[in-house]
């Protein structure tokens, strides 16, 4: 297995995580955190916590103040499951986030065939059956997620909830803020 695989510290860039092979959509349009936090199986304290600490935070809008509303893109909804995969795996924040990054700066190409390995310790990439078997003849993975699977996860629960807009959302902010003006 190639040194690249292992995950490693990289700069937060920004980055896009899962760039390929996502459903397409409108940079405008979201889940709330609510909604976002349902689908990853996360409570939305949790949420919170992983926005303020730059784990995973809203791609189409964070949160600006009091009353605004983070809307999720469906990629990072798949990085909280992700994560939140990992963390009940035993896998430690510490080592989710060192993951994370490295995500980010390999990108991915075929979710599908992407697995997420790991000893306990380290957090392994995977991109082939023959890098998961050579990983597990070294006596070094414990366990994987597999990307797909989460990935269906994701898209099946999304799809009885419904996105909503920036638009929407400044709408409701509107509306909000002329009636406290009354």
């Amino acid at each position: 297995m190639s040194e690249q695989s292992t995950f490693e510290f990289a700069d937060t860039d920004g980055n896009l995580l899962f760039t390929d092979g996502l459903p397409g959509s409108d940079p405008s349009v979201g889940y709330r955190g609510t909604s976002a936090a349902t689908a990853a199986g996360i409570s939305y304290r949790q949420l919170d916590y992983w926005d303020r600490t730059d784990l995973v935070q809203p791609s189409v809008r964070g949160a600006t103040g009091s009353g605004t509303q983070r809307l999720y893109a469906f990629r990072d909804i798949l990085v909280l499951k992700l994560v939140k995969r990992l963390l009940d795996t035993g896998v430690s924040l510490q080592q989710i986030r060192i993951a994370i990054k490295q995500l980010r700066k390999s990108g991915i190409n075929d979710l599908a065939k992407t697995t997420l390995m790991s000893d306990g310790v380290k957090v392994y990439l995977c991109n082939s059956n023959e890098e998961v078997i050579d990983l597990l003849a070294r006596g070094q993975g414990v366990f994987g997620i597999a990307v797909g699977l989460v990935f269906r996860e994701v898209e099946a629960t999304l799809s009885t909830i419904t996105p909503s807009s920036l638009e929407e959302l400044d709408d409701l902010s509107i509306r909000r803020q002329a009636k406290k003006a009354i």
